[in-house]
C-alpha cells in the first residue's frame, strides 16, 4: 500500500505524477500548508487523472479561524500574486467547508478544508477505496474509468457506473 499522506511516491510515478511532485516541491505547497496536515488526494495520486484534472489538496482547518487560515495562505506566497483566486465557503453534509482554487504552473490547484482529520475526510476515503478497487480490478477497469472521465463523468459516478453502485459517493465508502 502506498503512503498517500506523503508525496514521495510521486517521484517514481508516471510523467504527470513526477511533474506534480516538481511543482508541489518547487513552490513548497505542502510545507506552506504544514499547519493544516495537507494531503494530496484525488485522481493524480491513483493514476486515473485526465488532462484537466487538478491537484486536490485536502487540509484539516478549524473553520472558526478561517480568516487566519486565509491570511496565512495568502501571506505565505503559496498563491501567486497574479493568480485568479476563487474562494468558496459551503456546507457539505452539514460540515463547514472552504475551497480555494487557483493555477500553479499548468496545474489547477484546489485546496479543500474541513474541521476534521484529512484521513477522515471523504476525498481521502474515496481515494483509498478507489485505489483498492483499481488494485483488485486491474488495468482494463482503470482504462474504462479514465475513458468515462474523458467523457465528462466525475470520478465517483464513473466507478458507480462500472460497479452498478446506487449511490457511488456513499457506496464507495463501504468498499
Amino acid at each position: 500500500m502506498i503512503d498517500f499522506t506523503s508525496i514521495g511516491y510521486l517521484k517514481n510515478g508516471n510523467e504527470r505524477q513526477k511533474r506534480a511532485y516538481e511543482v508541489l516541491t518547487q513552490y513548497k505547497v505542502l510545507e506552506k500548508l504544514g499547519n493544516y496536515s495537507p494531503v494530496l488526494a484525488g485522481t493524480i495520486p491513483i493514476e486515473i487523472d485526465i488532462e484537466t484534472s487538478d491537484l486536490d489538496i485536502i487540509c484539516e482547518i478549524d473553520l472558526r479561524f478561517e480568516d487566519e487560515f486565509l491570511n496565512e495562505v495568502t501571506l505565505s506566497g503559496l498563491i501567486p500574486a497574479n493568480a485568479d483566486l476563487k474562494i468558496k465557503k459551503s456546507r457539505i453534509k452539514g460540515e463547514k467547508s472552504i475551497v480555494l482554487n487557483f493555477m500553479l504552473e499548468e496545474f489547477p490547484i484546489e485546496i479543500f478544508g474541513q474541521n476534521k482529520p484529512v484521513t477522515e475526510q471523504n476525498a481521502y476515503r474515496h481515494m483509498i477505496a478507489e485505489y483498492n478497487i483499481l488494485q483488485q480490478k486491474g488495468e482494463e477497469f482503470k482504462l474504462k474509468i479514465i475513458e468515462l472521465k474523458k467523457q465528462g463523468i466525475k470520478t465517483e459516478p464513473a466507478f458507480g457506473m462500472l460497479m452498478n453502485l446506487e449511490d457511488p459517493y456513499e457506496d464507495l465508502l463501504k468498499q
